[in-house]
């Protein structure tokens, strides 16, 4: 028996992916085991989101081979799909394949065993118009299952490489996805997170009438789901018509994570960004109306081309004025292959850490804020793990929440139980809850 061992890199759509891949392999009667121990072939699913993701997955496909020189090196996933003439320089790789070999990947390492020649497998995903289903495969986040419902993307924006990665917007058929969230929860999973590249095209290459609000519609009517968590959405989902349907549904999480980029129209603009942030505003004003309690996150990237101290200080203030609940801040890196990295005024990158270290104080008080007008009230917390007598969990509207049992206070077993708690304090990033 063969034994498979898989490094990810990158984002849950990747996790997702790792997940099936491991399930086809075990079902032809190869064995799993954990990416630092010995194995026969090891898989690098990669990224290629960033220069930084690059970097990382050229130094796992290297790092590998120091466990077992004598195993099958195999790159897939994103840098694969988009770098190909880069990986064929590095000696330890023996298969490279693409987004869409995933699903017959161990066809492929078969062929390699079979004549020792390196392969490289990667077909165009800009021609795919399917979407490429695993079928009932899940990826389990200790209390939580990730959904994977769609692919690609049709947005291309100035900064990103995803579109050539993963390819135009394919979706996964509702009645699939239905009927794996059936068979997670009998298998006792309270939470799912509902991911894809650009989950708000979700339907929009269907022949019929879909969308994605149809789907949340029908996951929401799945007996023993208590909660349905959304990726990171665009923001021009949310509409009024939108949110009439969604605040139907009870067991959606109150957390949105809405990429905002920047908060500079001109700025947005040079990123090939669809909204301006009066639209932007408009939007955040209508989600809370809704939902009293919601949670706003989001991403930005400091130091894109162009951006002057002029332009930074719009985005400060608009940033400082809608008040994100988190921020995860990205210091603009050029991507080879896209618009921005040809674009003049690159930004040095004293500036961009100068930019980033402001805005990273931002969010952390405002993090802190949130946290703190919590305290006194009532919260339901999906307890997700204990460790040495703490427990941690997660709100409805994605606050972390950590319970200390004490000796004195001994409680039931609450792992992937939700329970209704009191916030008595806050620390760092997480509120702290009695029972």
């Amino acid at each position: 028996m063969k034994k498979v061992a898989f490094i990810t890199l990158g984002c849950k759509v990747n996790q997702y992916e790792t997940n099936g891949m491991s399930q086809k392999f075990l079902e032809k009667g190869y064995e799993i085991v954990e990416h630092h121990n010995k194995a026969d072939i090891y898989i690098i699913n990669t990224c290629t989101v960033t220069n930084m993701s690059d970097r990382k997955s050229r130094q796992m496909l290297r790092r590998v081979k120091e466990l077992n020189k004598d195993a099958i090196i195999v790159a897939c996933g994103c840098y694969a799909q988009v770098a190909k003439k880069e990986l064929e320089k590095i000696q330890e790789i023996d298969l490279i394949l693409g987004n869409n070999e995933k699903k017959e990947i161990v066809k492929y390492v078969e062929k390699y065993i079979e004549n020792h020649k390196k392969q490289i497998e990667i077909e165009d995903v800009m021609y795919q118009k399917e979407f490429v289903d695993f079928g009932d495969v899940t990826y389990t986040e200790k209390t939580r299952a990730v959904i994977k419902v769609q692919d690609g993307c049709d947005r291309f924006c100035s900064y990103c490489i995803i579109p050539y990665a993963r390819g135009r917007v394919r979706s996964r058929r509702p009645e699939s996805i239905v009927s794996e969230i059936r068979r997670i929860a009998k298998e006792g999973i309270k939470e799912i997170v509902i991911t894809g590249i650009h989950i708000a095209s979700y339907g929009k290459d269907f022949k019929e009438e879909y969308k994605l609000i149809d789907l949340l519609e029908e996951i929401n009517k799945i007996e023993g789901i208590k909660r349905i968590r959304l990726g990171s959405l665009e923001p021009l989902l949310i509409t009024e018509e939108f949110m009439q349907r969604l605040i139907k549904l009870e067991k959606i999480c109150h957390h949105f994570h809405l990429s905002l980029q920047s908060g500079c129209d001109k700025t947005l603009k040079r990123m090939n960004r669809r909204y301006n942030t009066n639209e932007f505003r408009k939007i955040v004003t209508i989600l809370r109306k809704y939902y009293e309690d919601v949670i706003l996150t989001t991403d930005i990237i400091v130091g894109f081309p162009g951006e002057t101290e002029e332009e930074f200080e719009t985005t400060y203030k608009f940033l400082e004025e809608i008040k994100f609940y988190k921020m995860h801040i990205f210091k603009y890196s050029p991507r080879k292959g896209t618009k921005a990295a040809e674009m003049k005024e690159q930004i040095d990158g004293n500036k961009k850490e100068e930019r980033s270290q402001k805005l990273i104080k931002l969010s952390v008080k405002n993090e802190k804020e949130y946290n703190q007008s919590f305290i006194g009230k009532e919260v339901e917390v999906l307890w997700e793990e204990k460790k040495e007598g703490i427990y941690k969990g997660h709100t409805k509207n994605y606050i972390q929440a950590y319970y200390k049992e004490t000796e004195s206070k001994k409680t039931k077993e609450l792992e992937n139980k939700i329970e209704k708690v009191k916030c008595i304090g806050e620390e760092k990033e997480h509120i702290i809850v009695t029972l």
